[in-house]
């Protein structure tokens, strides 16, 4: 490899490196006090959502002021069963080597930024995963003219690639594993990568497939750029908390399941409010009796579940929206249908 011991240290050592960093900023602690970011939450009037800083399909500051994308659409469906509307979310661009820190140092709630839930993340850094939001995988862009057909090719080649992302160690294994060899170009940003990419000077950029044909689709150039059949690594994407407020925790990992179930049952933006009245389908009874039943174990109204659906859509609607087939990346859906559907989205009953 041509790779010195610095640019090899592992993910869990930068990880623990940002602890060190968060104590000397002011003995931050790992965990937050139990209720203290629901109450923070209320008491600002926001929810706080750490988000990409510009990446199509997951969280986008449009020309008109508005954020789009998945994981945007997330964080407004948060804000409403925590505060009651949609509109109660600032959201915060961060970039990659900056969202956890963020996270623990109070200035986000929630972090919503295309993140890969890992065992290092959740037990190294006190973090809870809410679910998995998108599921993904790690795969290769190269430029039409190099006429590379697949990974095999790029032994020996120049790689763009995310420093302090699960990409970067993910690339190193895969290539080490097979014998191969590389040259990492490491950079802080999508941008950043893009703009190497374009200026060749990597062969081959390599990121979440999700990632990519976002960066292809925005890129002047897109049409010159193809990304590589195969992935090198499962990337299961997600939003995540800090430990120690179980309430809060709780409230967004059933926020998310919320919209996963009414997919499930059949409840759309439109049609939310004549499926409460719906008395003879014993599945849609329990899923706005329970939710109803425990809101205020929950810290939220009743009609929480409801007004959450009614305010985003359903993880279906959300996903076609700023995904699939209603958006400009037209991505299939794949292991991201529902689990009646061949894929794995799943929520726990409500009862």
């Amino acid at each position: 490899m041509f790779r010195n011991k610095l640019v090899c240290e592992s993910l869990w050592g930068r990880f623990w490196s940002l602890t060190v960093i968060a104590f000397a900023l002011g003995g931050i602690s790992i965990w937050a006090e139990a209720g203290e970011v629901l109450t923070g939450v209320r008491a600002k009037g926001t929810v706080h959502c750490g988000v990409s800083d510009g990446l199509l399909g997951f969280s986008l500051k449009e020309p008109n002021g508005r954020w789009s994308g998945l994981d945007a659409d997330f964080c407004r469906a948060v804000a409403t069963a925590a505060l009651g509307n949609p509109e109660k979310v600032v959201f915060v661009p961060l970039i990659t080597s900056a969202r956890f820190l963020a996270l623990r140092t109070g200035q986000i709630d929630l972090l919503a930024r295309h993140t890969t839930w890992t065992f290092g993340r959740e037990v190294g850094l006190g973090l809870h995963f809410a679910g998995i939001l998108y599921y993904d995988g790690q795969g290769f862009m190269v430029t039409r003219k190099s006429g590379i057909g697949k990974i095999d090719n790029l032994n020996g080649a120049t790689i763009c690639v995310e420093a302090e992302t699960t990409s970067e160690e993910n690339l190193d294994n895969y290539f080490r594993t097979r014998g191969w060899k590389y040259q990492p170009v490491l950079v802080k940003s999508l941008a950043e990568a893009m703009a190497a990419f374009s200026a060749e000077r990597c062969r081959a950029y390599t990121s979440d497939r999700g990632q990519l044909a976002s960066a292809r689709v925005t890129a002047p150039t897109g049409g010159a750029y193809v990304i590589l059949p195969g992935e090198i690594a499962k990337e299961p994407l997600g939003p995540a908390v800090l430990r120690g407020d179980e309430e809060w925790f709780t409230l967004v990992k059933w926020v998310f399941f919320t919209l996963v179930a009414a997919e499930e049952y059949g409840i759309t933006r439109d049609n939310v409010q004549a499926k409460q009245q719906q008395g003879t389908d014993l599945m849609l009874k329990d899923f706005f009796a329970a939710s109803e039943r425990y809101s205020k174990a929950l810290g939220v109204k009743p009609d929480w579940a409801a007004k959450t659906v009614e305010s985003v859509g359903n993880y279906g609607e959300i996903f076609e929206r700023n995904l699939g087939a209603q958006s400009a990346l037209k991505l299939e859906r794949g292991l991201n249908r529902l689990w009646t559907h061949g894929g794995l989205m799943y929520a726990p009953p409500f009862r």
